[in-house]
């Protein structure tokens, strides 16, 4: 898979700062999971959390089974923009969570016992009304596979999935599947091995369930992913245990598709080059301090690589809103537009208006017909009406 390449667009015909999400390249990616599920058998559902551009939502329909969320708002937007079956999972639900979304969505997946047994009546209850109401458990497999503990469902520890010693085989009643996720942004062999042990710990179960959930963090439209080993897994585990299988992708849906766009306000020094642009880490791409990580730049290298370094640094007032160091061939200038590569999934669904700070406007390009449209800009209001 070939990444969309974003210097094609004329930068300056975007406001600053901007998503840009190519449609070309989503439905590329779209057409990836489409496939897997046509070859594999497995029901492929739009993992929300990743990426709810919901200009997409009719695009999304064509090609998935459905949406994924994981609470009420994104459950309720799956419905409403992007149709076909809508599953939902919450580390805990409340009442008012549970009303609602019975009256919606198709699945529901409970994070413990104790959860299934609250709401059980009452769900039930609503499945006499509404028959395709399916009830799971997330199961935790207690087989990490993650290297970042933030980003671990099964680190030690993890409040995500009921482990089997915690799991009371006695109130599975009414409960027809299971659900797991253990990965983060990985290929097949994770996932291979972490099957293997659901069978372990689970296998026993297997027999009473109609579906079993793989999750998500499946990079399956990345290079080099493993397809047919995919495709393959899916046939088998379908056969050997008689049951339907979903999947999560969330980030193989924009993968390579988006670009975050911004422009440096001032350059200053302080033992190094500084370059003050007008987004920031903290409010715009939080991953590139939680985790932390470090995005690409077009046309840009590791610090001392080229010939002028800056410190890339945000708006805000936090002392540590800082993106990285950066080196360029050429020096910066006051106005000139960067692009900050891959930031179509994840990055977006994050930002935040810490100090006020402007949230980036949203467009969508044709990297074939170079269409460009801006289909959304924030202002003063998104940040007054956020509060009270």
């Amino acid at each position: 898979m070939q990444f969309t390449d974003f210097g094609k667009l004329n930068l300056s015909r975007l406001p600053s700062p901007c998503f840009v999400v190519d449609e070309v390249a989503v439905e590329r990616n779209l057409r990836i999971l489409s496939d897997v599920a046509e070859a594999s058998g497995a029901k492929i559902l739009g993992a929300l959390k990743a990426f709810s551009m919901w200009s997409f939502g009719s695009m999304t329909h064509q090609y998935l089974s459905g949406t994924c969320a994981s609470g009420l708002h994104e459950a309720k937007l799956g419905h409403e923009e992007y149709g076909g079956e809508v599953h939902v999972f919450a580390a805990a639900f409340s009442q008012a969570d549970i009303d609602e979304l019975l009256t919606f969505a198709h699945h529901i997946v409970f994070n413990s016992c104790g959860q299934w047994l609250r709401f059980r009546e009452q769900c039930l209850t609503a499945k006499k009304q509404r028959p395709e109401l399916q009830f799971g458990l997330r199961i935790n497999p207690e087989h990490s596979e993650g290297t970042v503990p933030i980003y671990d469902p099964c680190a030690p520890g993890s409040r995500l999935g009921i482990t089997l010693s915690q799991l009371d085989e006695s109130v599975l009643e009414g409960i027809t599947g299971l659900h797991f996720h253990t990965l983060c942004e990985q290929g097949f062999e994770p996932l291979s091995r972490t099957v293997a042990a659901v069978e372990k710990n689970f296998g026993h179960l297997l027999s009473q369930m109609d579906w079993v959930n793989f999750g998500g963090g499946h990079h399956i439209t990345a290079d080099g992913y493993n397809i047919n080993g995919l495709v393959e897994l899916v046939q088998l585990f379908k056969q050997q245990h008689n049951v339907e299988v979903y999947m999560e992708p969330g980030e193989a849906m924009a993968i390579g598709t988006g670009v975050l766009s911004c422009e440096v306000l001032d350059i200053t020094w302080n033992q190094v080059n500084q370059a003050i642009l007008d987004t920031s880490a903290t409010c715009h791409m939080p991953d590139t301090l939680e985790m932390p990580y470090r995005p690409d730049i077009s046309g840009a290298a590791e610090a001392e690589k080229l010939a002028h370094t800056y410190r890339l640094g945000g708006l805000t007032c936090l002392a540590g809103d800082v993106i990285g160091d950066y080196s360029f061939a050429k020096p910066l200038e006051i106005g000139q537009r960067l692009v900050f590569e891959d930031m179509g999934h994840y990055t977006m669904v994050k930002t935040t208006t810490f100090n006020g700070t402007k949230l980036p406007a949203i467009a969508i390009w044709n990297s074939e017909t170079d269409a460009l449209r801006v289909v959304k800009e924030f202002g003063y209001a998104d940040f007054k009406h956020r509060l009270s």
